[in-house]
């Protein structure tokens, strides 16, 4: 059974009780939004207290429903989260065949508007419908219960529908972990920051003024170079008063200015690494996204063509190490630090089925599993052959390396060769699960049309085939690092599960309360970061032991669902720490 929410007005919600066909069982019940929470509320206490499996919420989007239930300190179990699915489902080749697939592009395809970075970021965020009417788009949500009966037709319909049935239910448990995340928000200790931001870049000034350290750096840079004009936060000044000192570089990415010997290239790079931590993660930025002593960012589940989590503000995935020591765990409360190991080679592994891949890895780190098969002599080779493969190097050491790496793994080889083939011909491929990439825009495939008349110019044939070589890199490493990206959704998916187990059994457990993280998740262990292939818990110490076993269990477990028996480990750095940066 599923309960299919929809807005169709700003004050009332309708509920329709559907069956496994997407078929009304009962008339719509319909309800003041106002009491939309208690109504949810009772209906899962009622399925916990009845040992039932808990019913399935279907809504338009769940950074846009499940928010405002948080904030009412209402937690649900299951969701099935329609433009998510809508997305995956129109775009899979599993699902081409389908009458889904072939139908006219709906609202359902557009993706949804972003929640408002600049609000308080637990701010409630549900359609805002009258704006929405107001603004001439359609509401799409009074349309949830046809949109369901088709998206369960499109499933029925799929030959072997396992896997992608899977990715749907990991999809939309990741959108609820998503919300979950951003409500209770990761501890976050200010005066921590500031330190750190003083050491690093001196006081604190007013906004549009450099700190000293800062200023500092850049005074030695002009002097170095003689210019007492150049300006270290301009490419184009740094550019040229570089060119005229005698370097003949094209940019000032760290990475090309490293390959050059001179005495401004040291401090250039101290300013341009203390620049950026001022510039994404300064004091402007702690003030916008510290909120009572939280991070709360806002994550998009899927936002990445791979399937990847992406955010619309806040850069939740690229928190520098600088900082991370400010990410610190409530009084009588850890921090449960995991990562996964080598995620996307062991992926590969399991792909291809290359046993032989899958066994250089086999409790032990892979890269020193692949030098103890006797295929490279160091674990850096191994790392840089193994990344070549993923992401398509062909030139330098990963160019050398590669034939021998696809004599001793030629399964795994042959897969990401056949994913890049596959791209440039312009063609789709598929993640595990189900996950199609999109096909190559319009300038990709006039390029290829160009080069293919008659008389096509050498300059034409060279961009098309540059274009396609591109595109291939592109689907290549898409089949990998999307099928990395759902083994982490179910993941988290069976941490979630058990975690919401400590909660069923201590619902009103004694200790220090993590008052800052709301009433849902003020007493109980609860997932609050996640990067691609780590997760942060944040839990009362007394759970802190079960909670790391639970965080084990879940990969071993999330790795037989995606692979049966096939035999490929996924271990785990964890960590049981008061900060993060003391997790590694």
């Amino acid at each position: 059974m599923a309960i299919v929410l929809s807005r169709t007005n700003p004050t009332s919600v309708t509920a329709s009780t559907v069956d496994e066909r997407g078929e009304l069982v009962a008339a719509p019940i319909a309800l003041e939004f106002a009491k939309l929470a208690a109504f949810v509320a009772e209906r899962e206490r009622a399925q916990a207290a009845a040992g039932a499996a808990a019913e399935r919420w279907v809504w338009s989007d769940s950074s846009r429903w499940y928010g405002d239930l948080l904030n009412a300190g209402v937690r649900v179990q299951r969701c099935h989260d329609l433009r998510l699915s809508h997305v995956i489902l129109r775009n899979s080749t599993l699902a081409a065949a389908t009458d889904f697939a072939r139908a006219a592009p709906s609202d359902w395809s557009r993706p949804a508007e972003p929640l408002t970075a600049a609000v308080a970021p637990v701010h409630s965020a549900l359609f805002d419908l009258a704006d929405t009417m107001a603004s001439g788009r359609s509401a799409v949500a009074e349309d949830s219960v046809a949109e369901y009966r088709r998206q369960l037709e499109a499933i029925a319909a799929v030959p072997d529908a396992g896997r992608l049935r899977l990715l749907l239910a990991a999809e939309s448990v990741g959108a609820l972990i998503a919300a979950e995340m951003r409500n209770a928000g990761l501890p976050w200790r200010t005066e921590v920051h500031d330190a750190i931001l003083t050491e690093e870049l001196g006081p604190r000034v007013p906004y549009g003024t450099r700190p000293a350290k800062l200023e500092a750096l850049a005074g030695r840079i002009r002097n170095l170079l003689g210019d007492n004009t150049v300006n270290p936060d301009s490419p184009q000044s740094m550019l040229k008063a570089l060119n005229r000192a005698g370097l003949m570089i094209t940019s000032t990415s760290r990475w090309e200015l490293a390959e050059y010997t001179h005495p401004v290239i040291a401090p250039l790079l101290e300013y341009k690494k203390r620049a950026r931590l001022l510039t994404a993660n300064g004091w402007t930025w702690m003030d916008q996204w510290i909120i009572d002593g939280r991070f709360h960012p806002d994550y998009v589940p899927g936002g990445a063509a791979t399937g990847r989590w992406a955010t619309s503000g806040g850069g939740a995935l690229q928190l520098p190490r600088q900082i991370r020591a400010a990410v610190t765990a409530d009084p009588g409360w850890k921090l449960v630090v995991a990562d996964a190991a080598q995620l996307e080679p062991r992926i590969l592994a399991a792909l291809s089925a290359d046993t032989s891949m899958a066994a250089a890895g086999r409790g032990v780190d892979m890269y020193a599993g692949i030098v103890a098969s006797g295929v490279v002599e160091t674990r850096d080779q191994a790392k840089i052959a193994m990344l070549g493969a993923m992401y398509g190097a062909t030139t330098g050491e990963s160019g050398r390396l590669m034939p021998k790496l696809t004599r001793a793994y030629p399964r795994a080889i042959r897969l990401v060769e056949q994913a890049a083939r596959a791209g440039e011909r312009g063609e789709l491929v598929t993640t595990w699960l189900g996950r199609s990439s999109a096909p190559p825009g319009e300038d990709w495939r006039e390029a290829q049309r160009r080069a293919s008349q008659p008389g096509a110019s050498t300059a034409e044939e060279s961009r098309a085939r540059s274009r396609a070589r591109d595109w291939g890199r592109f689907t290549r490493n898409f089949v990998v690092q999307g099928s990395a990206a759902e083994w982490a959704l179910c993941w988290m998916a069976e941490l979630r599960k058990g975690l919401l187990g400590i909660e069923a059994r201590n619902p009103q457990a004694p200790g220090h309360r993590a008052a800052a993280s709301g009433p849902v998740f003020d007493r109980v262990p609860h997932l609050v970061f996640f990067l691609h292939d780590e997760i942060i818990v944040h839990t009362p110490a007394e759970h802190a032991e079960e909670v790391a076993a639970l965080v084990t269990d879940a990969a071993a477990t999330s790795g037989r669902l995606l692979f049966g028996d096939f035999p490929v480990d996924f271990p785990l750095g964890i960590a049981t720490v008061e900060r993060y940066s003391d997790a590694k």
